[in-house]
């Protein structure tokens, strides 16, 4: 994972992780410098081999922004690019959303999170 401590508030990143993609807009850098505030736009998973710059659509595609920020670490965040950004965005512009979305949206991004630190413990385990 590349890591870029120079984020700036508004600033669209991206976290990927095992085929999926959290992309989120920073709201404000902690005075540490290593974490920040994090307000998640939407979470994307793609087929294996396919990435977020491809310009392939992702199979699974979530809106999380009526849900909570985030106070994460910076590191693994990349800078998002606007050629994969905006077609996601409008993508979730025209979906329809069914009374319980927003709990399955948030559901994901709590699997991705799990995911994530699993991914992250393995390695201090062995």
């Amino acid at each position: 994972m590349v890591s870029n401590n120079n984020f700036l508030p508004e600033q669209i990143v991206c976290l990927e992780n095992e085929g999926s993609c959290l992309y989120g807009e920073v709201i404000q850098i902690a005075e540490s410098g290593s974490m920040f505030w994090l307000r998640p736009l939407m979470l994307a998973s793609w087929s294996a081999g396919v990435t977020p710059q491809s310009g392939e659509p992702p199979e699974e595609l979530y809106d999380l922004r009526e849900g909570a920020d985030l106070v994460w670490p910076m590191t693994g965040f990349r800078a998002a690019f606007d050629t994969e950004v905006i077609p996601l965005l409008a993508a979730l512009a025209g979906k329809e959303r069914e009374p319980r979305y927003a709990i399955l949206a948030h559901r994901q991004l709590r699997l991705f999170v799990d995911r994530l630190w699993e991914s992250q413990q393995k390695p201090n385990q062995e």
